[in-house]
């Protein structure tokens, strides 16, 4: 019995996820209101046409000093792709099918 007590104190609750996610829209925005980075729409503005399908989903990701938007693409045929956007410069860094 203990030990099953131990194991949920140590589960994430999901009121904790949602506060990470609340974190990270924060620290998002502020990138964005401090011009650190480009908002999801400009970036997709700059992407009009260079993407190889649709986007079918989007994160981003701060790895180091910089932030990444990681779009999902869905081309005609049917395969999916990432592609690796910097979000200060609007360039794109990398496309790898999955």
């Amino acid at each position: 019995m203990v030990l099953a007590g131990a194991t949920l104190v140590g589960a994430p609750r999901a009121a904790d996820a949602r506060d990470q996610d609340e974190l990270r829209r924060d620290e998002v925005r502020r990138a964005v209101e401090n011009g650190e980075i480009h908002s999801l729409t400009d970036i997709l503005s700059t992407l009009r046409g260079k993407l190889p399908g649709e986007v079918a989903g989007v994160e981003i990701e701060h790895e180091g000093s910089r932030w990444l938007y990681e779009f999902r693409i869905v081309d005609s045929q049917g395969r999916l792709f990432e592609v690796y956007v910097d979000a200060r410069s609007g360039e794109i860094e990398r496309i790898k099918e999955k």
